[in-house]
């Protein structure tokens, strides 16, 4: 049976669990730990050994790439049986996909193909789409790409000009039009390509074959990153389309296109994590071996700064993507339990969870861009040489706050869902709104402690929660629905939403593990909970000021300043000595060395 009392969608801001209720990392099975090991394992013989060649785009390379992950069965993990796969869950198949994040241009490739090229087809397709085409996609027969965005229509998709029009008798719908930044277009098979059919004012979505009359792919894209990567324009001129190949109903393509990106957001989040993880042990590698003054960079405070931080922000990044995992993985076994078809439910299960989805992609591609970057601080001069490793991890971390949506777009997305999920009464947003106001004038000084680690710090989020509930209280009476459109609000509302969430779940995993393997597995954990939590608290406290000044005045105003000083309050630590004790066990790992 499902678990009805699983967390809903944006609810995580009104409502508190337990951490037992929270899926942790360290709870992979055997199984899934082995499936992973399959991935690392291939990343080592096949890719890691030919990153030039790759980067140099060497004819025919990364396809045959592809085809020896499907020949290993890793591009079939999350399909059916029935279709070729291995009829993996949603879980063990975003841990699989953390591994191969860590491949940089090839993990675009197979992300493309097992992602939003072949999930359209999976989850929308019929019987009889499925039957042909699932199966040799799953074994790297075929490879698959997706084709949205045009030179028109990037952000808003469902601005594309690509027309499909019925042929006199009725057999064919006649594709023209164009498509850009297509990943995998440079060999993909099987597109999935979005058009308007007459004049509809939404997209439908068709599958399209490469080999098609009419179909021609350009040259590929010159690019900053992901240079192995294949990214092309598609043109398709008076192609044939058989009427069989139109995916899911007529106009439903703006809806299949939405919802795989809500896919694609949590899924890229999961990728980032090897990301993470590989820049900061190639971080620590390179400081333990460098020498200035005499000794290792790794033993200056400067560096092991940056070094604690590369593994905070991926400890924090892994402890909420796992978090959301598993509550969508639940609310999948809800739609099914409901007599949901699974592709469906899926799909389903992550539109419920669009908010979650939207923040992690933000929260994944930024906290990446940092741990590159200072990467290539720690490497010096060496960092800025194409002969470094950091080099590529640099420029492919890029694309990842573009990719899926920019993160503006997903700030806008994550931030005005939250409210317009609350106001449909989703979760009970308006409850906990009037609960927050009517409570600003009764608040203490300060917080009390517990002296309770766990309790404390659950109390200290709660209050953040406040706050941003009382951020999104008085945008709305100043705004009301025009809330949407102040997009500097909405940024700040996401963005406190973010360190919440990531907080949060931090707090669960660690209170978890505890319990598990007691406290002494726990005391650097704690260090890397201190140090987030104390940072977010100050910049929770920015976020929401900046919010407050350009909606509140007079009383109201200075009601508002108060209550922050009081929720954003956080106890003092030693951030240095954390940071250094975090540092000091990287260093002595010469590794990211948790799970």
């Amino acid at each position: 049976m499902a678990d009805e009392n699983v967390l809903k969608g944006g609810e995580f801001l009104i409502r508190e669990i337990s951490s037992e209720e929270v899926f942790i990392p360290e709870e992979f099975d055997e199984e899934q730990r082995m499936i992973a090991q399959t991935c690392d394992d291939f990343l080592d013989q096949e890719i890691y050994p030919n990153l030039d060649r790759i980067d140099a785009q060497e004819k025919g390379l990364m396809r045959a790439l592809v085809q020896k992950s499907g020949e290993l069965g890793l591009l079939g993990i999350a399909v059916p049986e029935e279709y070729g796969g291995f009829g993996q869950s949603y879980l063990t198949t975003m841990r699989a996909n953390e591994s191969i994040g860590a491949a940089y241009s090839f993990s675009v490739a197979y992300m493309a193909h097992t992602g939003i090229g072949t999930l359209p087809i999976l989850y929308y397709g019929n019987e009889e789409q499925k039957q042909k085409y699932i199966p040799s996609l799953a074994s790297g027969e075929r490879c698959a790409a997706y084709c949205l965005t045009e030179p028109g229509a990037g952000s808003d998709a469902n601005a594309g000009t690509t027309r499909a029009v019925l042929s006199p008798d009725g057999k064919n719908y006649i594709l023209n039009g164009q498509k850009m930044w297509i990943t995998n277009g440079g060999f993909a098979d099987v597109l999935t390509v979005f058009a308007k059919i007459d004049n509809d004012r939404v997209l439908s979505a068709f599958i399209v074959e490469r080999d098609w009359d009419g179909v021609v792919i350009n040259p590929e894209e010159k690019k900053m990153g992901i240079k192995g990567s294949s990214t092309t324009q598609i043109f398709f001129n008076d192609v044939k389309v058989p009427v069989e190949n139109l995916l899911g109903q007529r106009g439903e393509g703006f809806r299949i296109a939405i919802n795989i990106l809500h896919i694609g957001r949590i899924k890229l989040a999961a990728t980032i994590i090897g990301g993470c993880k590989r820049a900061t042990t190639q971080s620590v590698n390179y400081a333990n071996e460098r020498k200035q003054f005499g000794n290792p960079i790794s033993s200056y405070g400067a560096i092991k700064f940056k070094l604690a931080e590369q593994v905070i922000k991926s400890y924090t990044v892994e402890s909420a993507v796992y978090r959301a995992t598993m509550d969508i993985q639940k609310q999948i076994e809800r739609h099914l339990a409901a007599g949901m078809e699974s592709g469906r439910a899926i799909a389903l299960a992550n539109q419920d969870f669009q908010v979650e989805c939207a923040m992690l992609k933000v929260l994944g591609s930024e906290s990446l861009n940092y741990i590159v970057d200072e990467a290539v601080q720690i490497f010096g001069g060496m960092g800025f040489s194409a002969e470094a490793p950091v080099d590529r991890a640099y420029r492919d971390s890029r694309i990842n706050r573009i990719f899926e949506g920019t993160n503006e777009i997903n700030r806008l997305w994550a931030g005005d869902n939250e409210i317009k999920q609350g106001l449909k009464g989703i979760y009970d947003l308006r409850g906990a709104m009037a609960h927050v106001m009517d409570g600003l004038d009764k608040l203490p000084e300060k917080p009390d402690y517990s002296g309770d680690y766990y309790k404390d710090y659950k109390c200290t989020v709660n209050r953040l929660k406040k706050a941003t509930i009382m951020v999104i209280a008085g945008g709305l009476a100043k705004f009301d629905k025009g809330i949407s459109t102040e997009q500097e609000i909405i940024f700040n509302i996401t963005d406190m939403l973010m360190r919440i969430y990531a907080a949060e779940s931090t707090i669960y995993r660690i209170e978890k593990v505890e319990k598990i393997q007691g406290a002494e597995a726990v005391k650097l954990n704690k260090d890397m909970l201190d140090v987030y939590l104390y940072d977010s608290c100050h910049a929770i406290a920015k976020f929401a000021h900046d919010s407050i000044y350009t909606f509140a005045e007079g009383a109201e105003l200075e009601k508002m300043h108060k209550a922050l000083h009081y929720y954003t309050a956080v106890k003092g630590i030693n951030v240095k000595d954390a940071r250094r004790r975090i540092a000091d066990k990287l260093i002595a790992e010469n590794k990211y060395w948790i799970r």
